[in-house]
């Protein structure tokens, strides 16, 4: 399992959402997801031109592909709308983003499971079990203090 990737890929997820909360109450909700989504563009064409230049990639796509890049697109750009909205609302980052990721850990989870058959084991059942736990916690405390 490449360790290195998914510790950079946590790490750069941890900083979008808090640079999400930093900005929430100083731009409207669809025009920072809309920069955002700018923003983010212009580094993959940037990344996707310079690996074609030097490394001499093959870029290959079936249609198949790009209509599920696409749905995640648009699955992502309504996350990037509603978390602007959470935020401004005054959702603590802390409590906020841990609810986000860990109830998309479920859905991902499930979706793996029950549709993809993918497998897991006990001791991942069990840790996906305290994570649900966790959210749970974490939304029974937010909804107390709201």
């Amino acid at each position: 399992m490449p360790i290195v990737l998914l510790a950079l890929a946590a790490v750069m997820f941890g900083l979008y959402n808090v640079f999400i909360k930093l900005s929430a109450d100083h731009i409207q909700a669809i025009l920072g997801a809309v920069v955002l989504q700018f923003v983010a563009a212009f580094v993959g064409v940037g990344l996707l031109f310079y690996m074609k230049h030097t490394e001499a990639i093959q870029i290959s796509a079936t249609a198949k592909g790009v209509w599920l890049a696409v749905a995640a697109g648009v699955a992502i750009g309504l996350v990037e709308i509603l978390t602007f909205i959470i935020y401004s609302r005054g959702v603590p980052v802390a409590v906020g983003n841990p609810l986000i990721i860990g109830g998309s850990l479920v859905v991902t989870t499930g979706i793996g499971v029950l549709l993809l058959r993918e497998l897991l084991s006990p001791l991942q059942l069990f840790a996906i079990v305290l994570v649900i736990a966790g959210i749970g916690l974490l939304a029974f405390e937010a909804a107390r203090n709201a």
